[in-house]
């Protein structure tokens, strides 16, 4: 495993991220964290690389991203791809999940990301 150059920059940007955290994101958060799933830990807005990701269990190497709207546009899809193709290139398997989906159906969110961690 390589060792990698602290970015100050992205640590700061991660922790606004967290204070202006989505409605969605704030919902799945409150299921995730203090080890409720099965015990497993999970960061919110961790740098990785250059990237910045939503929800990550570092043991299991399962990335979660919550997208909004502005997700859905061309550009944005391309660079989404981008990005969890180098995350994927990283290790990680990456979990997309849209803001309303985590908002009408946190249950079946939570299934699916317990079934990934399988």
């Amino acid at each position: 495993m390589t060792k990698r150059k602290i970015n100050h920059q992205q640590i700061q940007l991660a922790r606004v991220f967290r204070v202006r955290q989505t409605d969605a994101e704030r919902t799945l958060w409150n299921e995730l964290r203090n080890l409720q799933l099965d015990g497993i830990k999970f960061r919110r807005q961790h740098p990785i690389g250059n990237y910045i990701v939503d929800f990550v269990s570092l043991d299991k190497k399962l990335i979660i991203e919550i997208d909004g709207s502005q997700h859905d546009e061309e550009k944005a899809k391309e660079k989404d791809e981008q990005r969890t193709k180098w995350l994927e290139g990283e290790g990680y398997s990456v979990l997309r999940f849209w803001n309303n989906d985590v908002l009408a159906n946190i249950e079946g969110v939570f299934a699916l990301i317990q079934e990934a961690l399988k």
